[in-house]
C-alpha cells in the first residue's frame, strides 16, 4: 500500500500519467464536439508534498495544450489530489496552492494515520472493538478522534488557502452513516462509495443535513 506507487511512480515515469490524461481529454473533446460540456477532474493519488502535485499539474497542462492544438479548442479540467497520508493532511494549506480539489482517501488515510494494515487488521481489530479501544472498526467507520481530526485540519487549512476548494471523500467510508455524518459536519461537498452502498449513503446524507438544519436556522436567527 506504500512505496513506489501513486504519484511517486508517475513522477519517475510521467509517460504513464500522460497517456491516461491524453485519453481522458481526447474523450472529453470528442463529446464536447457533440454538444456535451464535460469538465474532467484529474485526481493525483498519494501526494504528500506540494511540489509532487505541482509537477503532475504541469504534466496535465502540457497534455491539455496538446489536445487543444489537435482539436482546435480548449478542454478545461480540474487537477486535485487524494488526501490519504498524514503529511498531506497537515500540509493541506500548501498543497491547496496547486490543488483545485481534495478527495479524502479514507481507507489509506486510516492505514497511514493509525499504522494499521488492512492485510492483517482482522487478527486484532475485532478484539480492540470488543474491548472498547475503538468504538467501531476504523476501516468500516472513520475514527473521529484521529483520522477525523486530520480531515478537519485539512479542510480548514485547504479552505484558508483556497476558499472555493472542492472537498469530498471516496472509499468504503463514503457509505457508512456515522462517517457521512462527519462529512456533513466538516462541510464536505460529496461522498463517493461502492454502487451497492449508494441507497444507504443517500439516506444517511439526507438525515445528516436534517439533523443540522434546526441549528443552522438558529444561528441565522
Amino acid at each position: 500500500m506504500l512505496g513506489l506507487r501513486g504519484c511517486r511512480l508517475t513522477y519517475l515515469a510521467p509517460e504513464i500519467l500522460e497517456v491516461q490524461v491524453l485519453a481522458i481529454l481526447r474523450a472529453a473533446a470528442a463529446v464536447r464536439a457533440e454538444g456535451v460540456r464535460p469538465r474532467p477532474e484529474i485526481m493525483i493519488p498519494l501526494v504528500g508534498h506540494r511540489e509532487e502535485l505541482r509537477a503532475h499539474a504541469e504534466t496535465v497542462q502540457r497534455v491539455a495544450d496538446q489536445v487543444r492544438r489537435e482539436r482546435g479548442r480548449r478542454t478545461d479540467c480540474l487537477v486535485g489530489t487524494m488526501i490519504e497520508i498524514p503529511r498531506a493532511a497537515v500540509c493541506a494549506a500548501s498543497i491547496a496552492e496547486v490543488a483545485d480539489f481534495f478527495s479524502f482517501g479514507t481507507n489509506d488515510l486510516t492505514q497511514t494515520a493509525l499504522g494499521i494494515s488492512r492485510d492483517d487488521s482482522g487478527l486484532f481489530l475485532p478484539a480492540y472493538v470488543e474491548h472498547g479501544i475503538y468504538e467501531r472498526d476504523p476501516f468500516a467507520s472513520i475514527d473521529r478522534e484521529g483520522v477525523g481530526r486530520l480531515m478537519a485540519w485539512a479542510c480548514e487549512e485547504g479552505r484558508r488557502t483556497r476558499p472555493e476548494i472542492k472537498l469530498g471523500i471516496c472509499g468504503e467510508h463514503g457509505g457508512d452513516p456515522p462517517s457521512i455524518d462527519l462529512c456533513e459536519e466538516l462541510g464536505l461537498d460529496y461522498v463517493s462509495c461502492s454502487p451497492f452502498r449508494i441507497p444507504v449513503a443517500r439516506l444517511a446524507a439526507a438525515q445528516a443535513v436534517l439533523r443540522r438544519r434546526p441549528a443552522k436556522r438558529r444561528r441565522r436567527a
